[in-house]
């Protein structure tokens, strides 16, 4: 007979305080290749000028590119393949810029027993130092083994 936790999860069960994280430089093509996924064609995104004149004073990412390094660390790593996210509560504290690495960090807050659902605290930093992203999420992490057909 085996333990719950096994029947639960489908590979291993993380344990509070397991982290990981990912790193990656943002390219300028990453804004034209994000911007024609989701339509953002904001001019602090493309504009110099436009962007100088802001409060950033040059080129920004969008978000999206920001956060999604966090879905290659919960999908690819902790908890890993098969994990989604339920909920995110992020803020956004400063901006990363194209030519930044960022760095995406999570860390296990909290595993269930009866559910493979885990509570994550996480954030993205930029190469210095600097938190662009803090907050938390909630994964779910199903099972990508082969079914067998009968």
């Amino acid at each position: 007979m085996s333990d719950s936790s096994t029947e639960v999860w489908p590979v291993s069960q993380p344990e509070i305080g397991d982290t990981a994280k990912r790193s990656r430089t943002i390219e300028e093509k990453d804004i034209e290749r994000f911007s024609a996924i989701s339509g953002d064609y904001n001019p602090l995104h493309y504009d110099a000028e436009a962007a100088a004149n802001s409060q950033f004073g040059e080129i920004v990412v969008q978000g999206g590119i920001t956060s999604a390094i966090l879905n290659a660390v919960v999908a690819e790593d902790l908890p890993g393949p098969g994990t989604v996210f339920l909920s995110v509560n992020w803020n956004f504290k400063a901006p990363a810029r194209p030519g930044d690495t960022i760095t995406g960090c999570v860390k296990v807050t909290d595993v269930r027993d009866d559910k493979p659902i885990t509570n994550l605290e996480t954030t993205v930093t930029r190469d210095d130092g600097t938190v662009v992203l803090d907050g938390t999420s909630v994964c779910y992490t199903m099972d990508m083994g082969s079914k067998d057909k009968d």
